[in-house]
């Protein structure tokens, strides 16, 4: 790794600023898109430890019966905590990851960074932390699963994503929705269907528009 690519490492991850130069030599940066092949599925023994540098990958599983569920999406100076956990406890990846945009990748071999987590206070304090975080955010996706309707769950995938682009249109197509909330792309057509008729939203191929928010968000507090 030469020392701009440590710059923007460090810049990027402030964790890693009291790792020595001269112990990134094993480390790189490669660059992957929507088209690179890679093996990182659930079963995968992890070789390296990734940070996101740039882009963005969606973590999620995948049943037996082939329907898939987004768990989270890791972004620039993130890392996936699955990862971690399946790194430090040296057992195999239990996700699978779909890359989604042209991304950048730190790669660091897994003995070397297993020492860093080992001596270096700020590398654990900034894995710990992400692990937290991402525990919140599972949690959530697991009561939304359990215990809310599928309704209740569109709407507030709606909401939330027009408000994260702040646009009341959003590209998505009913299996993609289907896939982000773990349902059959039917049971999503059915739940739009019944929204064009409340006049909340309006659909076209591959994208919904919101068009009366209070609805939905009406629709959230009904299930409250």
């Amino acid at each position: 790794m030469n020392a701009h690519q440590l710059d923007r490492v460090r810049r990027m991850f402030p964790c890693f600023s009291d790792i020595a130069d001269d112990s990134w030599a094993s480390s790189e940066m490669i660059r992957v898109t929507p088209d690179t092949p890679h093996a990182i599925r659930e079963g995968h023994v992890l070789q390296h430890a990734m940070f996101m540098i740039s882009g963005s990958i969606r973590v999620f599983k995948l049943s037996q019966s082939g329907k898939e569920i987004t768990l989270y999406r890791v972004y620039g100076g993130q890392c996936c905590v699955l990862m971690m956990a399946s790194i430090l406890g040296e057992t195999e990846y239990q996700a699978s990851v779909s890359i989604e945009a042209e991304s950048e990748v730190l790669m660091i071999p897994v003995p070397m960074f297993r020492r860093w987590m080992e001596r270096s206070k700020p590398v654990r304090q900034f894995v710990y932390g992400q692990f937290v975080e991402r525990m919140t955010s599972v949690t959530e996706l697991l009561e939304n699963v359990a215990f809310q309707s599928v309704p209740y769950r569109v709407a507030e995938f709606l909401l939330s994503e027009s408000s994260l682009v702040e646009t009341s249109s959003i590209r998505i197509t009913h299996e993609q929705l289907a896939i982000e909330l773990g349902t059959a792309r039917e049971v999503i057509t059915r739940v739009l269907r019944d929204f064009v008729k409340q006049g909340a939203v309006q659909v076209q191929r591959g994208r919904i528009t919101m068009t009366d928010r209070e609805i939905l968000e009406l629709i959230l507090k009904q299930e409250m």
